[in-house]
């Protein structure tokens, strides 16, 4: 199975609302906080142009209006295209700027998370984690160890949004594991150039499974889960008519 990913950041973002629907445009004008209102908007441009692409629609603003994300009643991220259900599964994630979206076939569980490689305590560690990764945190290396934390939870987010469930399960109940010892894993910032790769790990939620892959990012890791398994997520080329220049 194929799946595809785009991530965008702020600056790619059209200034001009037309490619939002009516729906969301009151929807964005309502949110308050104005970090909340930026992050709210790139993700659904990220969202839009992800799903445009995998459908083969174009990417003009008058199209993208017609896609419109909603959420499902568990908060989950679901795509319309002109009032119905689009044939796609997508995933959603944003942080510090960048947005990420994730599309799979109809009816695939999917999750994806994006996430900043930063210091992260040890309560946190014991908190959120199971004994078993609480070991492979302990085993990194010391310029490993941010990564570590990073990935793996960036790697629950996605089983819990693939899931559908968010963080309302208790993310010791979501168990990974690297499926290779990955000297990925230890690559210094130098190295940057080289972080363009997909990586395979595994989770589990009780008896469900999900195969997933993970790439590292100057700052970020992302992560995306999916069941059935997939390839190597494929790249969504963006569009160039609505880049930041034709704004």
């Amino acid at each position: 199975m194929e799946v595809f990913w785009l991530e965008q950041g702020q600056a790619e973002v059209r200034a001009a609302d037309d490619w939002l629907s009516p729906a969301e445009r009151a929807r964005y004008h309502a949110l308050r906080v104005p970090k909340r209102r930026e992050d709210w908007r790139l993700g659904r441009w990220t969202a839009k142009h992800a799903v445009a692409a995998y459908l083969g629609l174009p990417a003009d603003a008058s199209a993208l209006a017609a896609i419109e994300i909603r959420p499902a009643v568990s908060g989950a991220p679901e795509a319309f295209l002109n009032g119905a259900p689009a044939s796609v599964s997508i995933s959603l994630s944003h942080r510090d700027g960048r947005a990420a979206c994730a599309v799979a076939p109809a009816g695939t569980a999917v999750g994806c998370d994006l996430e900043v490689v930063e210091p992260r305590s040890d309560s946190f560690v014991s908190d959120y984690f199971t004994d078993h990764e609480q070991r492979l945190v302990a085993q990194a290396a010391a310029d490993g160890r941010l990564l570590t934390v990073a990935l793996l939870w960036s790697a629950k987010e996605s089983t819990l949004k693939a899931l559908r469930e968010g963080l309302r399960i208790d993310t010791r109940q979501v168990e990974v594991e690297f499926v290779e010892n990955h000297a990925a894993m230890n690559k210094s910032a130098a190295e940057a150039s080289s972080w363009d790769s997909w990586y395979p790990l595994r989770t589990r939620f009780e008896q469900q499974a999900f195969h997933g892959w993970w790439r590292r990012e100057q700052g970020f890791v992302l992560t995306l889960v999916t069941a059935p398994e997939s390839r190597p997520p494929m790249r969504i080329p963006i569009a160039p008519q609505l880049a930041n220049g034709m704004q």
